[in-house]
């Protein structure tokens, strides 16, 4: 057998595992878009339609009404300004805190902090819902149920510890001679942190409010248990307000409630991608 013929037998299993992997890839594509299509799919059906036993993967009566009922709703204004509002603030105070933690454990040396790292790392691991029950009597005691900045802490603390870890990962990576010679340029200790150090985590920045703006934006536990008055809900408790216990579910208007409900997390998401993947790619490269 020739060179030529041998490199040509080799080529033959590498293009069949590539045709299977792209096979794979879009196999778990639909499974993961079919849900998403689902949803839009039956937001623009009638009730009638979207009741019928028989699945219609295309609306046969397309209709706008399903959104008409979801955007009149009395409480859905005053509960999509309580969702920014809360999820503003947790990105806001997770950031900061984020960044001025992971600079801490990643350019200085006390006692503890390894056993800080740790801690963060464990918290990170337990379950939301097993810290529900203690965070909401420390709140009762503090007052805070009911308020916005009880469950604004109530998010921080759930998507700090990832904030912290991601973002020390890009200050390790920063040389620290960039630092010297800020600091031998006369920059002080917050000058080198905020004009110096921040630019270069902004990937981190960006990945870590994309994962607090998210979880803060999608919990519905939470905010349904600490929140005492209606108007004070956030939009995942809306949504719950399309079941009525003597008509039913609407689910042509709760589908067409989460669209408009999705709708903020796509458009920030298309807001920072281009810079978390130029910040990627910028911190890829070595001069």
């Amino acid at each position: 057998m020739t060179d030529r013929s041998f490199r040509q037998s080799r080529r033959v299993p590498a293009r069949r595992g590539g045709v299977l992997a792209n096979l794979l890839a879009v196999v778990f594509s639909v499974v993961w878009i079919f849900p998403i299509y689902w949803m839009v799919n039956t937001a623009f059906k009638p009730r009638s339609e979207a009741m019928t036993p028989t699945p219609h993967f295309v609306p046969w009566s397309p209709t706008l009404a399903n959104f008409d009922v979801a955007i009149h709703q009395t409480s859905f204004l005053s509960n999509l300004g309580n969702s920014l509002v809360v999820v503003s603030g947790t990105v806001v105070l997770a950031i900061a805190l984020g960044i001025l933690a992971a600079a801490a454990l990643s350019r200085f040396r006390f006692k503890g902090r390894r056993t800080i790292m740790v801690s963060i790392l464990v918290v990170q691991m337990l379950p939301a819902t097993a810290l529900l029950i203690p965070t909401f009597l420390v709140f009762n005691r503090m007052g805070l149920l009911g308020t916005y900045f009880g469950l604004i802490l109530a998010y921080v603390a759930t998507v700090l510890p990832f904030s912290i870890w991601v973002m020390r990962g890009f200050f390790i990576a920063i040389p620290v001679e960039i630092e010297e010679a800020a600091r031998i340029d006369g920059a002080g200790t917050w000058q080198v942190l905020y004009k110096i150090l921040f630019p270069l985590v902004a990937p981190g920045v960006v990945a870590s409010s994309i994962f607090a703006f998210i979880a803060a934006w999608n919990d519905y536990l939470v905010a349904y248990t600490f929140m005492k008055d209606q108007n004070q809900y956030t939009l995942p408790v809306w949504l719950a307000s399309f079941t009525n216990p003597t008509t039913g579910t609407d689910f042509g208007g709760q589908m067409a409630g989460s669209v408009l409900f999705s709708l903020p997390v796509v458009v920030f998401f298309l807001l920072v991608q281009r810079k978390l993947v130029s910040g990627v790619s910028a911190g890829a490269v070595k001069g």
